[in-house]
């Protein structure tokens, strides 16, 4: 496993880096200005608990099967950051008889926020549409206990939507949490769109599958591979609820981990800006850690 996060703008994966608090011992770098890299990672161990000892000789980074080797490594850091997130609420029909649930679900999310962190909810069915803005407010908008599910799903629009927001946020982690039974069916934006605009601003993806409440067979297989890719591909967390203590665990646990990750920054030695998708890979030295992080990135294109 890995740990969580926040970080940029548009499709440029190549990201500007600004300072993030403090170094690790004699193990970790300057800070500086320049195109990079970023990767937020979660290391766990074998009972699934965090890893917070680690330095930055402990990490190996692989950039298309290459390793990239330390003098590129810009910045590494672990630390207790503040971190920025946009809540997702599915409110199409086939959420009629979850949505409270998620609802609820979202409630138990803002609860858990520090006081240095902030988040901000969506909803979206046939439109995506903001419930309320960033803030570090335990409450959720009264808007919210008005919404009715109904309608199409456009999850894809909602996570671009939810990136965009992300955009220029100042906190350098961030993550976009999702509560949906994972079933697109409206969206203009693909779900390649979708997983490189949370890519583009650094968000990882923490994708909670309500379809497993009562979706039985295909469909219910379907909507979790579709949420499981989106959180797979942005070094998230998938979450596959009952509802009930396991689903209030699960969002104690996210935002447990996006106040836990490591960050770190490199230069890529390819520099080239075709446009191309660069997988990404990061390891650790012991064999009894779970490593966590996106898997790659879109090179800017000229």
């Amino acid at each position: 496993m890995t740990l969580f996060p926040r970080s940029l703008c548009l499709l440029a994966i190549v990201l500007l880096f600004s300072p993030i608090v403090h170094a690790q011992d004699d193990d970790d770098v300057v800070r500086v200005n320049t195109d990079l890299v970023v990767l937020n990672v979660t290391v766990t161990d074998k009972n699934g608990q965090y890893v917070k000892a680690l330095k930055k000789s402990d990490f190996k980074v692989y950039e298309d099967g290459k390793e990239v080797p330390a003098s590129a490594i810009a910045s590494f850091a672990f630390q207790d950051a503040p971190y920025a997130a946009v809540v997702l609420l599915d409110s199409s029909g086939s959420m009629e008889t979850r949505f409270s649930l998620a609802r609820s679900a979202a409630i138990r999310f803002l609860d858990g926020l520090r006081e240095e962190d902030v988040a901000a909810v969506y909803r979206f069915d046939s439109k995506v549409e903001r419930v309320q803005e960033f803030s570090g407010g335990r409450d959720l908008s009264p808007i919210a206990y008005a919404i009715r599910a109904k309608g199409m799903t456009t999850l894809n629009d909602a996570i671009v939507e939810a990136s965009n927001a992300l955009t220029g946020r100042p906190e350098t982690r961030r993550a976009i949490v999702v509560l949906s039974d994972g079933m697109d069916t409206s969206s203009k934006a693909s779900s390649e769109k979708a997983v490189e605009s949370a890519l583009s601003v650094g968000a990882s993806i923490f994708a909670v599958d309500m379809s497993s409440l009562d979706t039985p067979g295909f469909a219910n297989r379907q909507s979790a591979a579709s949420l499981k890719g989106f959180a797979e591909k942005t070094g998230g967390r998938f979450v596959a609820t009952g509802g009930g203590q396991v689903l209030r665990d699960a969002f104690a646990g996210i935002a447990d981990e996006l106040g836990h990750q490591y960050t770190i920054a490199y230069r890529p030695s390819n520099s080239v800006r075709d446009g191309k998708w660069r997988t990404l890979e990061v390891k650790v030295d012991r064999e009894d850690l779970t490593v966590r992080s996106r898997r790659g990135y879109r090179a800017p294109k000229r």
